[in-house]
């Protein structure tokens, strides 16, 4: 049996720019991408922090140390430069890979610079105003 489970994570980011005209998907900048283990073309889910909307789309690559979280096509009509979103991966693993599993949390600021990397999907942007849920186990570190 196979589990579908969180692979890592871009939080908080800013949307940078929305094309209508465009073919598809989201493009995000390389050292992120890097960073939240994200392949070209891998799917991702995007969670728009602003307003509710929930999309899956694919990833195209940004260039490097641009900040770009570009949304493209249809997309633009829910995905609003300037709204904060969360970009999420998912990974299909069995068993024992599922109970081993550590995800990659990509924390940025306003700019989308990373400003922390961890594993810990509960924990808050550093230096936020953000609480981590009271219902949330903290994470063993290992």
């Amino acid at each position: 049996m196979l589990r579908t489970m969180f692979k890592s994570k871009i939080h908080r980011a800013t949307v940078t720019q929305a094309d209508l005209h465009y073919v598809g998907s989201v493009t995000v900048d390389a050292e992120l991408m890097e960073a939240a283990d994200l392949l070209p073309g891998e799917l991702v889910h995007i969670v728009d922090i602003d307003n509710g909307n929930r999309l899956e789309t694919y990833v195209i690559e940004g260039e490097r140390g641009s900040g770009v979280i570009g949304i493209n096509g249809a997309a633009a009509h829910l995905v609003h430069p300037g709204d904060l979103v969360i970009l999420i991966s998912y990974a299909q693993v069995d068993d024992a890979e599922a109970r081993a599993l550590k995800p990659s949390v990509v924390h940025v600021d306003a700019a989308n610079r990373i400003v922390e990397l961890g594993t810990d999907a509960s924990a808050p942007v550093p230096g936020s105003d953000q609480r981590r849920s009271p219902h949330a186990r903290i994470p063993a570190q290992s």
